[in-house]
């Protein structure tokens, strides 16, 4: 096992800071790796930060952890959480345990967002807290106990 968190987004989360600022606040990707870097050399852990528009990267990214050996991923799959069984049976496929990442609370908007299937499948979910849930979450993946 490595000491490195995998952070995981999904589509249009490319354009944090532009896009519906009200339900997903003004931090852009980038600030949010800037904090979770920052954080991480605190904690004494490395994050790798990735976002793609396609569910295939995100399933080929969650493989990728177990063969890597992460300690642990950060999985806002964005809309993907809603929608995938692909995200659910690859979560269920590898031993790294998967912490579930959303800006907003879905539960609090429309009725489709209130099924996840990355949840499922995941050790826990942090939602609602804007950008500072992510680091609410890699505070959780570091504390976990070794699995290697």
């Amino acid at each position: 096992m490595t000491d490195t968190i995998y952070v995981l987004n999904g589509p249009n989360l490319n354009l944090l800071g532009l896009r519906e600022p009200e339900i997903y606040g003004s931090a852009t990707m980038d600030d949010i790796a800037g904090m979770l870097e920052d954080r991480a050399r605190e904690l004494g852990v490395e994050v790798d930060v990735r976002q793609s528009n396609h569910e295939g990267h995100l399933v080929d990214w969650l493989h990728e952890a177990q063969a890597q050996g992460a300690r642990a991923v950060l999985l806002n799959a964005a809309a993907y959480t809603h929608t995938s069984i692909a995200l659910l049976d690859a979560i269920r496929a590898i031993n790294v345990p998967v912490i579930e990442v959303h800006l907003s609370d879905p539960k609090t908007r429309e009725e489709f967002r209130h099924i996840s299937f990355v949840g499922m499948a995941a050790v826990q979910t942090v939602e609602g807290l804007g950008a500072h849930g992510y680091v609410v979450a890699l505070d959780a993946a570091a504390s976990l106990p070794a699995s290697g």
